[in-house]
């Protein structure tokens, strides 16, 4: 059994013993427990802390769940001389993450055709496991172009406008990307991809702003009462996945060859300094890339179907980035320890990046209020818009949670809503959803996941980000 200290009501320490190098700092509630203890998600942050160079506690966010290696939910950072790198704790999902676009247009505006624009959105957008889009095709150096450039590649190509990238997360596109570190069958696996949503929990959720707790803030992100709302949560497809696979195996490998002994085979890693870490980040950096083209794709087809739905021009409708954040990476930073500034390789697995106002890495428009955080709940109840804090510059490495936390398994979740229509409920609850099967809007149905008010409260509470306003969703298409 892991042994939990409570410091206060939102911070709860696993306590340096054995082979820990430090100790487990966990982000929950107390009546969070009871589900935490459930699962090996608590062994996992203190396996995390057995790695070398890790740098400060091994963290847990209130959305922590199991995964693969580190639990999802997860951050560490690792010194660049002596520490290591762990595809475990970036996860399959090479930069799963979200994006929110804001409109001109009021919730009354849209609901007399909300079915036609998600019938519409769900035409334009592929979604569904091996969903492939038929009329876009590129070539080999043009999909590596992709790996190399991110969004930057998408806006040259018409898919977007320059402004765009000045509200994304490292402006779109990660440094130090190299294709030629990722395998042809990870290529061939996601050439076919770009511009799809994919399975699982990625969705295209129109809703609108339902509660702002910061006005003065909710203006500087440009939102307002009841204005409709767009978000894209897909990540890097098939070519993520097989970049992670790939460089497991690679990885197993090396954890032998350096001696670093393992609590989890699962967290097998080489030293960020070794041949083989440099690789995987140059690997990695691509599938993030191709990521972040990738929502930068299904966002020009967002705004194909407003236009076209609602026959109005973009000014008309004004479907402005807010931000875009990633949720599974893993990024050198500079960060202060202990009164000096260090460079840090950071962990994100599950957890998104939470800058303070007058951070240099946050962008000029948001220099004042800090980073937008971005965190989305489940298609039946509600997501979140939320700004970094100095706190969690100074306690988190600028960190917080990615969204609700699952509680339940898909296969779980699919027995609960058996002999239910999930699609009826939602339409009961003013809420439109189409989806690529039966089964996959089954495995997201809201009772499997954590209410997310719930997490957003501790890290709102915990002060390692600050409430801006609450977002209802009004039409889903779900992977």
């Amino acid at each position: 059994m892991i042994k939990l200290r409570q410091i206060d009501a939102y911070r709860w320490e696993i306590p340096r013993e054995g082979k820990m190098r430090t100790r487990g700092l966990i982000f929950c509630s107390k009546e969070m427990l009871p589900v935490l203890e459930s699962d090996q998600s608590l062994q996992q942050v203190a396996n995390v802390a057995t790695l070398p160079g890790i740098v400060g506690p091994s963290l847990a966010m209130p959305d922590i769940h199991w995964g693969y290696g580190f639990a999802i939910g997860g951050v560490a950072a690792f010194d660049l001389e002596e520490g290591i790198v762990s595809p475990g704790g970036v996860g399959y999902d090479i930069n799963c993450g979200v994006r929110l676009l804001r409109t001109r247009l009021s919730r009354e505006h849209v609901a007399p055709l909300m079915k036609t624009l998600v019938d519409t959105l769900f035409t334009n957008i592929p979604s569904g496991v091996g969903s492939r889009r038929q009329d876009f095709k590129l070539t080999g150096s043009a999909f590596k172009k992709v790996l190399k450039d991110g969004c930057r590649w998408a806006v040259q190509e018409g898919f977007g406008e320059a402004g765009d990238l000045a509200h994304i997360e490292a402006g779109g596109a990660i440094a130090g990307a190299d294709p030629e570190a990722v395998s042809d069958f990870a290529l061939n696996r996601g050439k076919d991809q770009l511009g799809t949503l994919g399975s699982g929990n990625h969705f295209v959720e129109v809703g609108y702003v339902d509660e702002i707790y910061d006005a003065a803030l909710a203006a500087q992100l440009g939102l307002f009462q009841d204005q409709v709302t767009a978000i894209v949560h897909t990540g890097s497809r098939g070519l993520g996945h097989q970049v992670c696979e790939d460089y497991i195996k690679v990885m197993l490998k090396a954890s032998a060859k350096y001696g670093i002994e393992l609590p989890d085979r699962q967290l097998c890693c080489a030293p960020l300094t070794s041949p083989e870490g440099q690789r995987y980040l140059a690997a990695m950096a691509g599938a993030a890339n191709f990521a972040f083209a990738n929502r930068q794709l299904i966002t020009h087809w967002v705004r194909e179907s407003f236009e076209r739905v609602f026959q109005m021009g973009p000014r008309d409708l004004g479907l402005e980035l807010v931000y875009d954040v990633c949720h599974n990476i893993a990024k050198i930073e500079t960060h202060t320890v202990e009164g000096k500034s260090r460079k840090l390789c950071v962990h994100r697995k599950g957890a998104t990046r939470a800058f303070p106002p007058h951070h240099p890495e946050v962008p000029e428009a948001y220099r004042e209020t800090g980073q937008p955080v971005l965190i989305p709940g489940d298609m039946g109840r509600y997501s979140y818009v939320l700004v970094g804090t100095e706190k969690a510059l100074t306690e988190t490495f600028g960190s917080t949670c990615h969204g609700a936390g699952r509680l339940m398994s898909r296969h779980q979740a699919k027995k609960v809503a058996r002999g239910r229509s999930i699609i009826q409920e939602l339409a009961a609850q003013g809420i439109i959803v189409r989806g690529a099967g039966r089964g996959t809007i089954d495995e997201e149905i809201s009772e499997a996941y954590k209410d997310v008010s719930g997490v957003v409260d501790v890290v709102h509470g915990a002060g390692i980000a600050k409430k801006v306003a609450r977002l209802k969703p009004l039409g889903v298409i779900k992977g």
